[in-house]
């Protein structure tokens, strides 16, 4: 009885809890919040300051007193009470609703939610923990490949097999679909952090300048490339501080030296996708050459990026429609169809 009059009140969400960003779906209305996972919170106290953009912009910039913490790291849970706060906030925004706001803790949605497809037990039980505390009456596990597939539109219940790899912020799914299973996976924790650290590493090695992970990320945003593309060399401003003087320094930098900084990385991802093209079976080879291997994430905005992998691998190579949602659309997609979700669960956990 209760959970039917929850039901009444709530909406069903499709959640892409990633470790640079959270995607919320709402079932009917699509994806409403698009935020970074990032918490500010008292040290002391514990009370939370800022989620999301709020607190992004105080990486690196907090005093003694306060933190700013990401709570997700290589795509799992590294503190829960900072990622049960964000959950319950974005639910909390979501189900604001004048009939509802007096009535504590009346949204009790059902959520879907992607996760990695190489975390343990422990911390998939982790996950469906926190969205419980944030408020959820049921909590859906998906492996992120498989919903990133159903974002992208793949068949992926028909006989022949798709491939997908999903280039997130803390790791980079691979996988290969057929028949509404995946066959074979792979999950790296080689994804945009690891760019992000990898152009931090470059420009103190080669310009002696200390900058911060939001820079790099700008930097990487801007004329981050993985294969030249076009004529010209794009090039950026970067400030950080001097390692030898202590003093505030700019610097211009080029496309081709981020791309240089990038190219260890990218290369263990593209190495990821071989391997796991080697453990396919023969049969499903043969369609991922007819259809190709479809990027998703972040990640794959990385200018060039399709092109190399498609030079290295040999193999036609596209990036899906607006990559970076396609885990959080897939989530949305399987709300609608219970059957689906049944089938492709990993795991599930109701009040």
């Amino acid at each position: 009885m209760f959970n039917f009059f929850f039901s009444l009140l709530s909406h069903d969400l499709g959640i892409d809890l990633g470790t640079a960003n959270t995607l919320v779906y709402v079932k009917g209305k699509g994806i409403l919040i698009r935020e970074p996972s990032v918490v500010a919170r008292h040290k002391k106290t514990k009370q939370v300051v800022a989620i999301g953009r709020e607190a992004k912009k105080m990486l690196g910039k907090t005093p003694d007193t306060i933190e700013a913490i990401r709570p997700l790291k290589d795509g799992v849970i590294s503190d829960f009470d900072a990622t049960a706060a964000m959950l319950k906030y974005y639910i909390g925004i979501v189900h604001e609703h004048p009939k509802t706001k007096f009535l504590p803790n009346i949204p009790r949605p059902k959520v879907v939610i992607g996760i990695p497809s190489g975390v343990t037990e422990v911390e998939r039980r982790a996950v469906q923990e926190a969205a419980i505390m944030a408020g959820a009456r049921e909590a859906y596990l998906i492996e992120e490949p498989m919903a990133a597939a159903i974002g992208a539109k793949l068949p992926i219940q028909d006989s022949s097999g798709s491939f997908i790899c999903d280039i997130g912020g803390g790791t980079t799914e691979i996988a290969v679909l057929a028949l509404g299973g995946i066959v074979v996976n792979r999950s790296i924790r080689t994804a945009g952090d690891e760019m992000d650290d990898a152009i931090v590493t470059f420009i103190r090695v080669k310009y002696g300048i200390l900058i911060g992970e939001p820079t790099a990320e700008a930097v990487k945003i801007a004329v981050g490339s993985a294969y030249p593309v076009g004529k010209g060399d794009r090039q950026a401003v970067v400030r950080g501080r001097d390692i030898e003087t202590g003093l505030p320094r700019s610097i211009r930098v080029s496309e081709s030296e981020i791309r240089e900084a990038l190219a260890p990385i990218i290369q263990e991802i593209i190495e990821a996708i071989s391997e796991t093209m080697e453990e396919t079976p023969p049969e499903l080879v043969g369609d991922i050459l007819e259809h190709g291997i479809v990027l998703a994430g972040g990640g794959s905005l990385i200018r060039g990026i399709d092109k190399l992998i498609a030079t290295e691998t040999k193999m036609p190579v596209w990036i899906t429609d607006d990559p970076q949602t396609a885990v959080v659309r897939g989530c949305g997609k399987l709300l609608d169809d219970a059957e689906l979700l049944r089938h492709v669960k990993v795991a599930q956990r109701k009040v």
